[in-house]
C-alpha cells in the first residue's frame, strides 16, 4: 500500500454511459472529494460522478 492510499483514500469516479469509470481525483476527505465532483457536475451531457473511500486493505467501498 503506497503512502497515498493512506493519506488520499477518498475518491472522485466518473462513469460514463457504458458504464466505465475514470477516477479523477484523489481527496483527503469526503467533504473536500464532493466539493470537487460538485465543481465538475454542471450544463451539458450527464456525468455521475461518485465519492469513494479506499479502505485499508486496498479495496474500493462506499461508505
Amino acid at each position: 500500500m503506497s503512502d497515498s492510499t493512506i493519506t488520499l483514500p477518498w475518491l472522485v469516479v466518473r462513469r460514463d454511459d457504458n458504464g466505465n469509470r475514470y477516477t479523477v481525483s484523489r481527496c483527503a476527505t469526503r467533504v473536500e472529494a464532493e466539493k470537487i465532483a460538485g465543481r465538475l457536475e454542471g450544463p451539458g451531457p450527464t456525468q455521475l460522478y461518485l465519492i469513494e473511500c479506499i479502505e485499508q486493505n486496498g479495496q474500493n467501498g462506499s461508505p
